[in-house]
């Protein structure tokens, strides 16, 4: 693992289904990420919802995630899919959180830089 490619989570201690937190520089700005894990794979998005622009953890690396396996903002209540991240109910529906692209290196999560 090169420094390119800093270790934001162990694989292993992300529960199936569930959500982490992680701090990356993105572009040059130290960015809170929201890690996901589904399986055997990983998803990452920046942590901001896009209706207004706050952080979508009630307390850091705290997610909430509803009935239907959906991440909901703690803030004002927006639910995202956690396939693509998509706004499926709320404020910002059909707005969607900014991707980040991550894989799983020898169990660590990191950047997947292209």
């Amino acid at each position: 693992m090169g420094e390119d490619s800093p270790r934001l989570a162990a694989f292993s201690q992300i529960e199936d289904g569930g959500f982490a937190e992680a701090e990356a520089m993105i572009e040059g700005d130290a960015e809170s990420l929201i890690l996901h894990r589904d399986g055997d794979s990983i998803r990452a998005w920046l942590n901001i919802c896009p209706h207004a622009g706050r952080r979508l953890d009630w307390a850091p690396g705290q997610f909430l995630k509803s009935r239907e396996g959906h991440l909901v903002c703690a803030v004002h209540g927006a639910t995202f899919e956690l396939s693509g991240g998509v706004c499926v109910a709320g404020p910002c529906r059909g707005e969607s959180l900014r991707p980040v692209a991550v894989a799983v290196r020898d169990g660590d999560v990191v950047l997947d830089s292209p």
